[in-house]
């Protein structure tokens, strides 16, 4: 059975991090990633997961999305990698960040050199953190004048995601469905592909050097 997300109590560390005049506060899951890889492809990035890494990546971005003070780090590059995606690029670390924080990633080795143990928390959000938005806001994103693009970049071994609550929001009904909707689809037929389809960068600007268009491609390898 699969839990809910906003039934889901997710079991934290926070570190509190001082650079200079500047403190970062960063949140990552209190036990290691068991099963999952996160790879930079030619496109972008594939992460391939099970459901409980889904259920980890969903609460992650949402909890990203509302919290404009916090670093969300999610350190995938120890966890045992599935074999079907060997043939993929350089194993990935992820960060999710609001841009009101301003962090560049150029910065985020030494945040992360200097996390600590951390103190142990407990997350639950609400059910609205993944709100299904209308096929309208999704078109928007097209147009010349759009700016709630997600920036993204590969630092220090890490696909660095940056963007305003409305950037994630629109991607997150796709990352609910992958944890909560797809291990039953998975259980009565195992072949189903089930994926989310995270676009990155500025959609359609190809000669946009600073955030060109990208996708994060989040599959499932196995159920269990």
């Amino acid at each position: 059975m699969v839990v809910p997300l906003a039934e889901r109590s997710w079991a934290v560390r926070i570190s509190t991090v001082r650079l200079g005049d500047r403190q970062y506060r960063v949140i990552r899951p209190a036990r290691a990633v068991g099963f999952g890889g996160l790879y930079e492809g030619r496109l972008g990035a594939q992460f391939c997961l099970d459901k409980h890494t889904a259920a980890t990546l969903a609460t992650a971005w949402g909890l990203a999305a509302r919290s404009p003070h916090s670093i969300v780090f999610l350190p995938v590059r120890a966890a045992r990698r599935p074999d079907r995606c060997s043939w993929w690029g350089r194993p990935l670390d992820l960060v999710l960040l609001h841009h009101r924080l301003a962090v560049p990633a150029s910065r985020w080795k030494q945040i992360r050199g200097r996390l600590g143990a951390g103190a142990p928390h407990t997350v639950t959000l609400p059910a609205g953190a993944w709100p299904d938005r209308p096929v309208a806001d999704h078109l928007r994103v097209w147009n010349d004048g759009y700016r709630d693009h997600l920036r993204w970049q590969i630092a220090a071994d890490t696909l660095v995601l940056t963007g305003s609550r409305e950037a994630f929001d629109l991607q997150t009904e796709q990352l609910r469905q992958l944890a909560e909707d797809c291990p039953a689809h998975l259980a009565v037929a195992p072949g189903t592909h089930c994926c989310a389809e995270i676009n990155l960068g500025r959609i359609g600007r190809y000669h946009d050097r600073r955030n060109p268009p990208a996708e994060l491609h989040v599959e499932y390898c196995r159920l269990r």
